[in-house]
């Protein structure tokens, strides 16, 4: 790796003999994009008649737009950092590569390498400070920033597979197979342990202890004062519910929704079990079922349910529990159709385990109260699916809370899986019902590979859809529904009701949602669609986008260098994985490197005068 660093000033000048090549490309660009490139030359030298505005190019094809917000030498990084992610050798090897060259460069010259490879290109800076000339320069280029720290633990696998048992299953469930058990999707299997397996573009965090749970949301919290303080309240952070509590109590309770799901399946007399505001059942219905018994707890059951004109909302007090006032054993009981006696949907927990779920809460709270506090919107990511109907559920429920004005939280959909768009129109009924902001990022998908095989191992349905073409067509469903929904809110006077994020690399999803904006009558100034793509990846969509007056964003890590090694290892690993996409970028570097060669502009400067909307 360091070797194809310093041959980069001989990659200039072998580049330099090519001028001639370049002008007479230059010269045949077409005329349309001429226009595009003078008004993106115009903002680059600065002009005195106000925020630039672009026309936008939908072939995402022309390197200025792409790359004026960069200079010659970081164009050449990232023709570099690109070429180097071809080598199959570099990018499988590449975490024990970057330990290898960290004890023979050592650590002064190895952070000097880093910073001229990976981390340059990835990774905006060591903290708050040393990103913040980033994130302006971006923004005067109209983009925004969602921030991310992006310190991860470098664990062993074996370090990983006793944190997670130790942290998600019983003492009792250790030896024991549950393969046979169909709720054996939400429990801890050994083999599975090491989540961070056949996973290359999601970050890991495992339980420590509670201690290191606080660490997590002061970092998280950190994160939302870096925000507020440096992108001007235009900003998002990030976070991760399993950083914040022991993940076994996130797989009781999304197995306790399951069970849920049976339970009013059963008292519907239907043969689906599904979520219950899906069910259109309603309280009259409840009663009836249950008309035998009229103990005093049923009753205080049936008071307590959620429900409006149109039906059931939830079974349960979702505040209380969010809200720390109800215990999660004492919550989740229902009333037996053939006895009548209550029972409970979870097994007991102890009261260290009662203590560890508001604390989880108590954590979730400090965070979302803070972004409020700060006017910076909080993105929740998506997980595993055996995590994800607790995460969801949670998200749910904050934005209950915390969306009553605006759009604070927001919720992570996955299109790969089957059940997306039926998971994204439940909460969306569930937010139009009960009259709180909805807000949504849209992503394909993280964890694919391992999905499937642990889904083969145990015995349940493949979560997957079956092809990138169904994922293309859930991601489109889902995109397309929320578009409608926010064409209906903004017609009938509620334009900020919903707000979504298109997440994607993919340039076809970006033209289609740019495309569908403007049929519905969406204009990127309404502020409830956006555009989101990593640091370092994607520039020659998400530059072009901003500059043309769409809400962008990137997704910007920042930390020091030895501690972010783990998430530039996966950054590498996805690059590998998209050698199509990066084909293209890389192309487009190397043409704006022959463009700026061509017209004598290698110590150009940027400088950049557009507003991000």
């Amino acid at each position: 790796m360091a070797a194809h660093v310093l041959r980069g000033a001989h990659v200039v000048r072998r580049l330099a003999l090519q001028r001639r090549t370049a002008a007479a490309a230059a010269a045949a660009t077409p005329p349309a994009v001429r226009k595009s490139t003078q008004a993106t030359e115009l903002s680059a030298a600065g002009t005195k008649y106000g925020p630039q505005t672009d026309e936008l190019d939908l072939t995402f094809s022309d390197t200025r737009a792409a790359f004026q917000s960069k200079t010659t030498w970081e164009v050449l990084r990232g023709y570099l950092v690109f070429t180097l992610c071809r080598s199959r050798y570099l990018v499988d090897n590449n975490a024990k590569l970057m330990k290898l060259f960290r004890k023979v460069l050592g650590r002064q010259l190895f952070h000097t390498a880093m910073r001229s490879t990976f981390y340059g290109q990835f990774v905006a800076g060591a903290d708050q400070n040393d990103i913040r000339p980033s994130i302006e320069r971006m923004r005067s280029f109209g983009v925004k920033s969602i921030l991310d720290y992006s310190v991860e633990e470098d664990i062993s696998a074996e370090e990983a597979e006793k944190s997670e048992m130790r942290a998600c299953a019983k003492p009792e469930e250790l030896e024991r197979s549950a393969r046979a058990d169909p709720m054996a999707r939400y429990q801890a299997h050994r083999e599975f342990a090491d989540r961070r397996s056949q996973v290359q573009s999601a970050r890991t965090y495992f339980y420590m202890n509670e201690a290191q749970c606080e660490k997590n949301m002061d970092t998280f919290m950190k994160s939302i004062e870096a925000v507020s303080g440096s992108t001007q309240c235009t900003g998002l952070a990030a976070i991760k519910m399993t950083a914040l509590g022991r993940p076994q109590l996130l797989m009781q309770l999304s197995e306790v929704i399951m069970r849920t799901r049976r339970y009013l399946a059963e008292l519907a007399g239907s043969s689906q079990a599904t979520d219950v505001i899906s069910q259109d059942v309603s309280l009259a219905t409840v009663e009836d079922r249950l008309k035998g018994a009229n103990s005093p707890e049923i009753q205080q059951w049936i008071n307590g349910l959620t429900y409006d004109q149109k039906g059931l909302i939830h079974l349960f007090s979702w505040s209380g529990l969010i809200d720390t006032n109800t215990l999660v054993s004492e919550l989740f009981r229902v009333p037996n159709l053939t006895t009548g006696r209550m029972e409970p949907l979870i097994g007991s927990l102890t009261a260290d385990e009662e203590e560890m779920f508001k604390n989880m809460m108590r954590r979730l709270h400090h965070i979302f109260s803070h972004a409020r506090d700060c006017d910076v919107r909080v993105m929740v990511d998506a997980e595993q699916t055996y995590f994800q109907p607790a995460i969801s559920r949670l998200t749910m429920e904050l934005m209950r809370k915390y969306n009553r004005e605006k759009a604070i939280v927001f919720n992570t959909y996955q299109c790969y899986l089957k059940d997306a768009y039926h998971n994204l129109t439940v909460d969306l009924d569930q937010a139009d019902r009960q009259k709180f902001f909805f807000g949504a990022k849209l992503v394909r998908g993280a964890y694919m590979e391992q999905e499937r095989a642990r889904a083969a191992t145990l015995g349940y349905e493949d979560p997957i859809n079956a092809s990138f073409e169904a994922t293309s067509d859930m991601y489109g469903s889902c995109l397309l529904e929320t578009l409608r929904r926010i064409q209906h809110y903004k017609k009938y006077g509620q334009p900020k009701k919903l707000a979504i994020m298109v997440a994607s690399h993919n340039e076809d999803t970006v033209r289609y949602t740019v495309q569908k904006m403007k049929e519905l009558d969406i204009k990127p100034e309404d502020k409830v669609v956006c555009f989101g793509q990593l640091l370092g990846m994607c520039d020659h969509v998400s530059f072009p986008l901003g500059q043309a007056g769409y809400s962008v964003y990137k997704y910007v890590p920042y930390g020091p260098v030895d501690e972010v090694l783990p998430y530039l290892s996966r950054r590498a690993q996805e690059n590998k994985g998209m050698l199509t996409k990066v084909a293209k970028e890389r192309g487009m570097l190397r043409a704006e490197l022959l463009r700026r060669i061509g017209h004598g502009q290698l110590l150009y400067q940027p400088r950049g005068n557009y507003t991000p909307v």
